[in-house]
């Protein structure tokens, strides 16, 4: 069989202001801005990738700021937090950036015998940092955080489930992800070879309130696929279980399939290529407003409309 299924290739959540998350996500966590582009179904709005030097698949999150947007809610039927992965030494140096940049947090905390630290981004999204020593990536050498503590990609993401038994059955029967840790009402499971960026924390949580979405609310979840033949046959594999993913949906960076898991969590199955740097060198990643070309003709409407703003590590 071949391998459908390679980790966590995005995720995709929402903002309120454009300039706040920018500083969050590049000036506090020290990622790089590495594609400004729009929401291809909602033009007026900007589509913001950040992510490691080249926006590896599994480091990659991504956000549409709807300026002024309510904030939404954690709960049931939603991911609620989404983990980077830094190394094993480098707890304490994080416990003191974000104590300088005044973000609160809590922990550091033990899971599946590995330390994280939780907090919240200016809209409330919920962000862990989990020390381990698996993870190899170097991560963004941004000449502002030392690139030994550097974020290096995903780690995890947590899904609150009100049941969890079909959507264990999606990831394990379907979406090849094994079972690989389990403590109290959690499960790990993790796609093709594992370690950070591979794994999705499924929690069983019957009692909690249903999520409501908006600023910090994470929109949807992207599976990394090795090609548009693998993402096919994935494809086929959903409809025969029962599922209904979209048609494929070209993002220009990667092409797209969407469907909902049986607990309401929108996934998305993205394919590794073409990548960043198709339209852009990868040194000059994230500077220029990038469209599609449907769009072009709209360039500079849509440039005057946008907010302006400055991607600057601090």
């Amino acid at each position: 069989m071949n391998t459908l299924i390679n980790g966590i290739h995005h995720v995709t959540a929402l903002a309120s202001d454009t300039q706040r998350n920018v500083d969050f996500y590049v000036g506090v966590l020290g990622l790089r801005l590495v594609k400004k582009t729009i929401n291809f179904d909602a033009p007026d709005v900007y589509h913001l990738y950040y992510g490691d030097e080249a926006g590896s698949p599994g480091s990659i999150l991504t956000f549409f700021p709807y300026t002024g947007l309510s904030r939404g809610r954690k709960g049931g039927g939603q991911l609620t937090y989404t983990a980077f992965s830094i190394a094993a030494g480098s707890l304490d140096y994080w416990i003191d950036r974000l104590t300088r940049f005044n973000i609160p947090f809590s922990g550091p905390y033990q899971r599946f015998n590995e330390s994280y630290l939780r907090f919240e981004d200016y809209d409330g999204m919920g962000v862990e940092l989990v020390a381990n020593s698996e993870d190899q990536r170097p991560g963004w050498n941004n000449g502002k955080i030392p690139q030994e503590h550097s974020i290096r990609g995903f780690h995890t993401v947590t899904l609150n489930e009100f049941r969890v038994d079909d959507t264990v059955s999606l990831l394990k029967d379907v979406m090849q992800h094994t079972l690989v840790a389990e403590e109290k009402d959690l499960f790990r499971f993790q796609a093709g070879a594992g370690g950070p960026g591979s794994y999705v924390d499924v929690r069983f949580s019957p009692n909690e309130v249903r999520a409501l979405q908006g600023a910090g609310s994470v929109h949807h979840l992207a599976f990394a696929t090795e090609s548009d033949d693998t993402q096919l046959e994935i494809r086929e594999t959903l409809l025969s279980e029962g599922y209904n993913p979209t048609h494929v949906l070209d993002r220009n960076y990667f092409h797209s399939i969407y469907y909902r898991e049986p607990g309401g969590v929108l996934f998305e199955i993205a394919t590794n290529p073409p990548g960043f740097a198709i339209d852009e060198p990868v040194a000059e990643l994230g500077t220029t407003l990038k469209l599609p070309e449907w769009y072009e003709p709209r360039r500079a409407q849509l440039e005057a409309q946008l907010p302006k703003f400055v991607a600057e590590a601090k």
